[in-house]
């Protein structure tokens, strides 16, 4: 019987899917209550631990099956989930040059990843540990996905923190028989981006019991910035000072940043070009002068633009039915990410002191040429002979970093589910830990460099060799070979350990139907590490640097749900989550919803509710990073320079970022309404209204923002922010963020101070979502349409200006999806429409829109052949010609035509 029921509920979700009633949510599982009169079937829905008989809820739940997933070409639910409506203002991918390689992850709302909570069968996914915060979609194999449920409602009541802009439920398979094979690739027109994918699935049932068994890998190849015509023209390449350029260095404050205008060397030929490289007719095509009289180096040339990614799974799971009122079920996974980046040559860049030093006594002083080329009477080197320059360099000759990353996550989840007389009873325990690598070769160790370059054994006239003190001649050889690099490295993990239980069951009958309720609690230990190699750490590797974090909490939850049927049409849901957290303290999560059926083709719902975002372990744990900030603060100015600082000059100050324990949680409220209209078989409309504001949102403070609150000059100004006694040792992690004064008077000069996130400020955001689905008997075959769309009416932080229609914040965002079935052959249209956005006032960014067609034929011996073409007109992302090689990732892709080939073959 359980068997049979549990089939009953798929067939029911698949209608709902079909139909697209986007308050509609899938059933998790089905629960039988038996009796001597009848067998009710009880379904649970995400946003919702009740069971209840109808899939109707009072919360907005989209349901996306394996049809819509198979039908999208997509490879991943990363490149899934980054498409939808939902994702309102993008999210992050794993991109070439950033710390976060080989993660990827989903924002709801344009909120921030860190607010979107991420479930695995209504469980929630271990925080990413490349990125600290957020979970991470790419450890997620396609292959183990029964559906998708988008939740565009907050539900921290139900499921506690981070599920401030919604809630993604991943559903995996479950329910299968028999053996399905797949195989597919994908080739883009451009040069770049191939992807492969392999799987199978093994799955058996009987009367009593189901076991279900799977492997599959899924990759894309890494894409380089040169094979892009729209970020590379070679003609006219993207160039970076950090080539090989002097500067002057500033009396003031030493070394400046960047070659700028008040720090050139002004050699009336080369301008601040070192002679070699740029000045000589060099023929490499790295190296070129830019019209400004600056050496440039092409970094798009080496650099790639998004990483290669690789998922190897195998996952299972099963259940056995123990006697007519219990179930055993079990569920384990085991996901490994591979990640390739290649970034370009390493830049000087961060430096200690700011830029490397070159001494009127060394080799590589221009006022000392002899040894490299003819330039040594030159009367402008020989005029700056005395003075000490900067060097602002690019360590070509090691050639490019290349970082790999491996992520493997462990997953085991186990209980018993049943009911003990009326009452529903769930139990069980989990345990999920994510470990990742991250090794990057060909970096530099500032110590061990700079006095190779001050004695000139490391000649940056020419760096593709080296020089020889004793002869004075430069020779062939390896500049690696000289021990200044190093191979960086990132250990981290999270980790999640944890026991549930909840009950579902019947309160009393009311006038228009049973009153139900759902209670349980949870219990979990969350750990987390990322920690740097010590070189890095101490800010002594250029082009790498980072602040170790780890630490560990447990949290403890009680939350309860009760469901009140008070009319015949209207339902009232009333739930609330107390969260303890062992490290920052706790919170309460209540939530309203109502649903009012006043016809029975019409559905109006709405609901109020507070969530929460708990700190992350990384932004409480950070260990001390030593930086010294700029600034032009009036007192600081006076103490160090005899007087105030004017134009853009400035001072610096010892700082220190680290993480901070005097961090509260973020707090929101929010508030939806919407309407459903079913207006018949084949039509089904709603809209969506949302408002979602935060508070005491966890950002950043700069030093004068910190010093100005201080003095009681802040306009924005965040709780927990100290004032440090003069002498204090910092760095001290348990004295969270402060800043200290000269004799202890906050007017004075600031001496000191130690940085991180901060409890500062507000984010509010509304808008509407919009949905209607038609379903067509055309005679010959059928025809299924789906059109989503998410406007955003206002995004701003802080009382300020409306963001939306901004650079980065597109307004509207839309997806049209039609399927037409005829015979053994089905044919799918995907459209996918991104607003246009504004740049500083000035640039308009077009819209961007996408086509996505497949055609699919099942054939006569139980296989379905698929091609299609994703991105059919090939275009380029929308800001690629404004940019250049900079586009936003968030948005956009780079992967442009990509016709591809899938077999399955099912037995």
């Amino acid at each position: 019987m359980k068997n049979m029921t549990f089939r009953k509920s798929l067939t029911a979700a698949a209608v709902a899917a079909s139909l697209g009633f986007p308050a509609l949510a899938i059933a998790q599982d089905a629960q039988t209550d038996v009796n001597a009169e009848e067998e009710v079937e009880r379904i649970q829905v995400t946003g919702s631990r009740l069971n209840r008989t109808d899939m109707e809820g009072a919360l907005p739940v989209t349901v996306i099956d394996r049809v819509e997933l198979e039908a999208s070409g997509d490879i991943s639910v990363a490149d899934y989930m980054r498409d939808t409506n939902f994702n309102s203002f993008g999210s992050y991918q794993s991109t070439s040059g950033s710390s976060g390689g080989g993660a990827a992850q989903v924002s709801l709302r344009g909120l921030g990843a860190g607010r979107t909570l991420i479930l695995i069968d209504g469980r929630r996914a271990p925080t990413s540990p490349i990125l600290g915060s957020g979970q991470d979609l790419n450890s997620i194999p396609m292959a183990a996905v029964e559906r998708i449920e988008v939740l565009s409602d907050g539900a921290s009541a139900v499921y506690g923190s981070d599920a401030i802009g919604g809630v993604v439920n991943v559903i995996t398979r479950k329910d299968f028989e028999g053996v399905s094979v797949t195989y597919g690739v994908g080739r883009p027109t451009n040069d770049g981006g191939d992807t492969e994918e392999m799987s199978i699935v093994i799955g058996s049932s009987n009367a009593k019991s189901r076991v279900l068994l799977g492997a599959s890998m899924n990759k894309r190849d890494v894409i380089f910035t040169r094979d892009r015509d729209y970020w590379y023209d070679p003609e006219n390449p993207p160039g970076s000072n950090y080539s090989n350029n002097f500067g002057i260095k500033d009396p003031v404050t030493g070394h400046a940043p960047s070659v700028g205008a008040n720090n050139r060397l002004e050699h009336p030929e080369f301008g601040t070009a070192v002679p070699g490289l740029c000045t000589n007719g060099d023929d490499s095509d790295l190296f070129f002068m830019k019209p400004n009289d600056n050496c440039g180096f092409n970094h798009a040339a080496s650099s790639a633009n998004l990483t290669s990614v690789k998922n190897t799974s195998l996952f299972g799971r099963g259940d056995y039915q123990i006697n007519n009122d219990w179930n055993v079920y079990f569920s384990g996974s085991l996901n490994k990410v591979e990640s390739f980046g290649r970034f370009a040559p390493l830049p000087s860049s961060p430096w200690p002191g700011g830029a490397i030093e070159i001494t009127p006594d060394s080799p590589n002083h221009p006022g000392n040429l002899d040894g490299y080329n003819s330039n040594a009477a030159d009367p402008y080197y020989q005029s700056i002979a005395d003075e000490t320059l900067s060097l602002y360099h690019r360590f070509a000759a090691l050639g490019p970093r290349d970082n790999n990353v491996e992520n493997t996550t462990t997953s085991f989840d186990g209980g018993f589910k049943g009911m003990i007389g009326n009452v529903g009873l769930d139990f069980g325990a989990r345990y999920v830990t994510s470990r990742a690598i991250n090794l990057g070769n060909n970096y530099v160790v500032a110590g061990l460099a700079q006095p190779l370059i001050a004695d000139g054994t490391y000649n940056i006239y020419d760096p593709f060799t080296v020089y020889d003190p004793d002869t004075g001649n430069a020779v062939e050889g390896d500049p690696s070979a000289l021990g200044m690099t190093t191979t960086t490295s990132r250990d981290m993990f999270s980790t999640v350990k944890e026991l549930y239980a909840n009950t579902n069951f019947d309160m009393f009958e009311m006038a228009a139907g049973v009153s139900s309720a759902a209670f349980g609690i949870e219990y979990r230990e969350e750990k987390y590490q990322d920690k740097y190699d010590l070189l890095s750490a101490a800010g002594q590797v250029s082009g790498s640097s980072g602040a170790s974090a780890g630490g560990e909490r447990d949290v403890t939850a009680l939350y309860g749900e009760m469901l009140f049927p008070v009319l015949d049409s209207v339902d009232i849901e009333v739930a609330g989550r107390y969260d303890d957290y062992s490290d920052y303290g706790s919170d309460f999560s209540p939530k309203v919803a109502v649903r009012w059926r006043p016809t029975d083709s019409v559905l109006v719902r709405g609901s109020w509710g507070e969530g929460f975002r708990a700190p992350t372990l990384s932004d409480l744990t950070s260990e001390p990073a030593f930086s010294a900030a700029y600034t032009n603060d009036e007192a600081t100015c006076i103490a160090q320079n005899g007087a105030p600082c004017t134009g853009d000059s400035s001072v610096q100050v010892n700082t220190y970022s680290l993480g901070n324990v005097n961090l509260e949680s973020e707090n929101s409220e929010q508030l939806g309404l919407g309407i459903v209209w079913e207006a018949n078989d084949w039509l089904n409309m709603s809209v969506d209204y949302y408002d979602i504001e935060i508070t005491n949102s966890i950002s950043s403070i700069g030093l004068q923002q910190a010093a100005n609150c201080l003095r009681g000059e802040g306009t924005l100004c965040p709780s927990g922010i100290s004032q440090f006694q003069q002498g204090t040792t910092i760095p001290d992690p348990s004295l969270g963020v402060g800043v200290a004064f000269a004799g202890n008077d906050v007017d004075n000069a600031i001496v000191g101070a130690q940085l991180g996130m901060v409890n500062i400020g507000s984010v509010e955001t509304d808008g509407f979502d919009f949905t209607t689905r038609t379903n067509f008997d055309l005679g010959f075959g059928t025809l299924t349409n789906n059109f989503q769309a998410s406007y955003v009416n206002n995004y701003s932080a802080n009382g300020g200006e409306n963001d939306a229609g901004k650079y980065g914040a597109p307004e509207l965002r839309a997806s049209l999806n039609n399927a037409l079935a005829v015979g053994d052959f089905s044919v799918n249209w995907n459209i996918q429409y991104t607003d246009g956005t504004t740049y500083i006032d000035t640039y308009n960014i077009p819209s961007w829109t996408v086509h996505n067609v497949q055609v699919n034929y099942a054939t006569p011996w139980d296989a379905t052949v698929s091609f299609g073409v994703n991105n059919l007109t090939d275009r380029a992302p929308a800001d690629a010609s404004l940019f250049g090689t900079s586009y936003d990732s968030e948005i956009y892709n780079p992967w442009g035509r990509v016709p591809y080939l899938r077999y399955t073959q099912n037995f």
